[in-house]
């Protein structure tokens, strides 16, 4: 019996370093080959919904479609079979992913149209940070995560001083243009507001008098002043915030990565990470 479990660990173990591990050679060829895998998949997804390609095609493209759900359904429930809890890899960003990544082959069984849901297998191309061993770009990528977390109250008040103004434009534009100028409502103006605002300018609606014109171009000028506040907000944040040097290790035990490159031991959950990585 100890053997067994033994044995188990030791496959659990080798199966966590291919599937997980980049800084192993394995799991390097290993996650390779699963990005390539990604990429055909989702050209395959994408030629199928040409017209063209899909009558002269659709049935290779079906079995190539169902091939690589087979091929990552496999792969997904190895995933949940190398780690030590399951479920905190199943909740996980990537664990949702690479589930959403087979469910629509499988829901286009009863709902056709599904299938082209597959598209989102090209997140799972997010994992080629790790097999490129661009750790320092995930270092980054935490920077302006926690940058754009520290500034999320300054940017929630700054949306709603933006959204308060285009109501404000909007009404008054209402008032100035009417009907008449293809500002039927005031929803309709505040449309209108947000488009010029923001200096997308769609054109479909666009004032006829003097007075409307003169506060589009009030609107117009202040939409440039606008743009630059999130920006330099978060610019702020991320002076005061240098990137550390860390690893693609993953830890076998809560499935966080980002650790030290000298780390022995996972500071998330304190579980020992894999030493043949």
């Amino acid at each position: 019996m100890e053997k067994y479990a033994s044995n188990l660990k030791s496959i659990r173990s080798t199966l966590h370093e291919i599937i997980f591990e980049a800084d192993t050679k394995t799991g390097k060829i290993f996650d390779i080959l699963l990005i390539i895998s990604i990429i055909v998949s989702v050209l395959v997804v994408m030629a199928d919904s040409v017209a063209s390609l899909n009558k002269s095609f659709g049935v290779y493209f079906y079995a190539a479609e169902w091939f690589f759900t087979i091929l990552f359904t496999t792969e997904y429930f190895l995933r949940i079979i190398s780690v030590k809890k399951p479920l905190k890899y199943c909740f996980s960003f990537f664990g949702i992913i690479d589930l959403l990544a087979v469910l629509p082959t499988y829901l286009s069984i009863f709902i056709p149209a599904s299938r082209y849901l597959l598209i989102i297998r090209i997140l799972r191309v997010l994992r080629i940070f790790r097999v490129l061993k661009l750790a320092k770009y995930i270092g980054e990528a935490k920077v302006l995560k926690e940058a754009l977390a520290a500034s999320s109250r300054k940017i929630i008040v700054f949306i709603s001083a933006v959204i308060t103004l285009v109501v404000v434009f909007g009404s008054l534009m209402y008032l100035v243009e009417g009907p008449a100028s293809g500002f039927t409502s005031i929803p309709k103006s505040i449309y209108w507001a947000i488009v010029t605002m923001t200096t997308v300018g769609y054109g479909d609606i666009s004032p006829a008098t003097p007075q409307g014109q003169a506060l589009a171009s009030f609107i117009m000028i202040l939409g440039y002043g606008i743009i630059a506040v999130p920006t330099g907000i978060v610019t702020a944040e991320l002076t005061w915030k240098k990137p550390k040097e860390i690893t693609t290790q993953a830890c076998p035990e809560c499935m966080a990565e980002g650790h030290d490159k000298d780390a022995l031991y996972c500071k998330y959950c304190s579980a020992k990470l894999n030493p043949k990585s």
